[in-house]
């Protein structure tokens, strides 16, 4: 589950679920994971960016390679983890009644109760008020569910809505502004990737100045160093490779 959650931050679905499949066959326990090499579970996580989450994934595994935390505050503590993977994991493996909010619940959340998409805050706090003892999990899938199919971003779809009678957006949207990521945010984790994948083929490590032919961009020494900083990356002998 935990897994899953991580792999689905920011990742679309569809792109997820064939890398979750191919990740747990490579490591279906904590403990196969722990005794991994990073340098193999970036290999494993090709594809799904934000590489930062296969490090975390590791480093839990390594602090934990037998089981979980019990408790969603251990939970949250865990590298990478955070307050709505804590209760998604809690939630839908462990059957807690556990109160969290994605983008999906937010909007559901925040239209029908407030007229307008929840902030994070807003919707944790409507969904503490709603979530029922038993059956969260169901609680949870029917908000994402709902907003999957019917509560849509840019379209809703009011009228064939189960609940629209008591929403107090229908008819209208109002939406919450859009996050912007400056261009050169955007374009230097686009340069991570491509670092990253290039030493993905090369066991063996490659030099900076190698490592700048293969990916072409001048940013490619500053974001190594910062690479290595978040211990993605290593160097040695003067040559920069995956972490072991």
């Amino acid at each position: 589950m935990l897994v899953s959650e991580v792999m689905l931050q920011q990742t679309q679905v569809s792109r997820v679920l064939p890398a979750y499949t191919a990740f747990l066959r490579r490591f279906p326990t904590l403990a196969a994971l722990s005794r991994a090499a990073l340098a193999d579970v970036l290999r494993a996580w090709s594809g799904l960016g934000y590489n930062r989450r296969a490090r975390d994934l590791h480093r839990i595994a390594r602090l934990h390679p037998r089981a979980l935390p019990a408790t969603r505050e251990g939970l949250d503590l865990l590298p990478g983890v955070g307050s709505y993977t804590a209760g998604a994991v809690s939630c839908f493996s462990r059957g807690e009644s556990a109160a969290f909010a994605d983008t999906n619940i937010r909007r559901v959340l925040g239209r029908v109760l407030l007229g307008r998409v929840a902030t994070e805050r807003e919707a944790v706090a409507l969904d503490e008020q709603l979530v029922p003892e038993r059956g969260a999990d169901r609680w949870h899938h029917a908000l994402m569910d709902l907003a999957a199919t019917v509560c849509l971003a840019r379209t809703p779809r009011c009228e064939t809505c189960p609940i629209a009678e008591d929403c107090r957006s229908r008819g209208r949207v109002v939406r919450a502004a859009p996050r912007r990521q400056s261009a050169f945010a955007t374009s230097d984790r686009r340069v991570r990737g491509r670092i990253v994948a290039a030493l993905r083929e090369a066991p063996h490590g490659l030099r900076v100045a190698e490592l700048w032919r293969v990916v072409g961009d001048a940013r490619v020494a500053r974001l190594t160093l910062t690479l290595q900083t978040e211990g993605l990356l290593s160097r040695r002998r003067g040559r920069v490779r995956l972490s072991d």
